[in-house]
């Protein structure tokens, strides 16, 4: 699967999740390490750990499994890492306080995707 489309179906996975304030950054251009991050918030820490189990569900049963999974326990901040895309699943606070949309430059707004 291309990059693009597994980045518009994490997107979706998020988005039936109920994760808010979805952002794409395209960093292509400044990482060998991958092509797009995406940064969403849940609610609580049940919240984002069960944002990060949707998402992990729905590539599963496309035949894209996270190649690793971080913070899970904890439920601050989950990292999966699909290779060709990150996803960073955070609490408000903890999204606040990192700021990995200005760390890694533009941002793509969610419903604006590059295609």
């Amino acid at each position: 699967m291309q990059s693009p489309e597994l980045r518009d179906k994490i997107y979706q996975a998020i988005e039936d999740a109920k994760g808010i304030d979805i952002k794409v950054l395209d960093v292509r251009e400044s990482s060998d390490i991958t092509d797009f991050m995406i940064v969403a918030s849940g609610t609580s820490s049940r919240h984002v750990s069960s944002v990060a189990d949707r998402v992990a569900e729905s590539m599963l049963k496309i035949g894209s499994k996270a190649i690793g999974v971080e913070g899970k326990r904890e439920g601050d901040w989950v990292l999966l890492d699909f290779g060709d895309v990150v996803v960073h699943i955070m609490r408000p606070d903890t999204r606040d306080f990192y700021n990995l949309e200005k760390l890694w430059g533009e941002i793509q707004e969610s419903g604006a995707l590059k295609r």
